[in-house]
């Protein structure tokens, strides 16, 4: 196995975007092809590590830079005003198209299979996709911010992408009430969709670095990833059989 990695300039709508690229090249055999879509944070090594073991996984996977430029944010007040520039952005769709676009070019991509996994913004980007009209056979959420993930009006979407979302139970970006109104939402656009809910867990439960944002509702919880992580596996399995 050898994980190649680069950074791939892109642009959309005069803003350059620089994502991240990761593949195994021991064999030149077409494979699936995974969008990974960053926290609010930006793309930084968190976000590439997760890209590299996908790569390890069999996949192409390509990080993208959903704020441009290569933005990240020294803080959490930083953090919020990228998140809320972008998804109030109506280009943001447009970033994502792009991405998609440098995934499917890759020599070693299959580009009628793709999906995409997001982690916290990054999950309700990724959630949006297919809603937007983004052919992926598969989303997967990772204790997503699930209120601007929610269709306000949910219409029915292709019957070939499967949805599963990782919550924490104890996550205030995720209320029970917001996760029943997506719940809610994914029966009206008779969605194939799995909704995991893993108790004790706070937001952010994946990110090893959680706890050193002196943030109270981020918390890594190594049983929930290692448990989403599996999942996961499984998941990609049964949506690129």
């Amino acid at each position: 196995m050898a994980i190649q990695t680069q950074t791939i300039d892109y642009t959309h709508d005069n803003i350059t975007m620089k994502g991240f690229l990761a593949v195994d090249d021991a064999t030149q055999n077409k494979r699936p092809g995974i969008l990974v879509c960053h926290e609010w944070w930006g793309l930084n090594d968190y976000i590439r590590n997760r890209a590299k073991q996908l790569a390890q996984l069999g996949y192409v996977a390509f990080a993208l830079d959903m704020y441009g430029n290569g933005q990240t944010a020294k803080d959490h007040n930083e953090a919020g005003k990228l998140m809320n520039a972008l998804m109030t952005n109506p280009q943001a769709m447009g970033r994502v198209q792009a991405a998609v676009a440098v995934l499917k070019k890759d020599p070693h991509c299959d580009g009628n299979k793709l999906a995409a996994i997001g982690y916290c913004m990054g999950g309700a980007m990724a959630l949006q996709m297919p809603f937007a009209g983004i052919p992926l056979k598969g989303v997967a959420s990772f204790h997503a911010v699930l209120s601007p993930a929610t269709p306000k009006d949910p219409k029915p979407i292709d019957a070939l992408t499967k949805i599963i979302v990782f919550t924490g139970a104890d996550d205030p970006m995720a209320t029970h009430d917001q996760v029943g109104a997506f719940i809610d939402a994914m029966r009206k656009s008779n969605a194939d969709y799995q909704v995991i809910i893993y108790g004790n867990t706070r937001h952010a439960f994946t990110n090893p670095d959680a706890d050193k944002k002196g943030l109270p509702p981020l918390k890594y919880d190594a049983n929930a990833d290692q448990r989403s992580w599996t999942a996961l596996q499984n998941f990609l399995a049964e949506v690129f059989q």
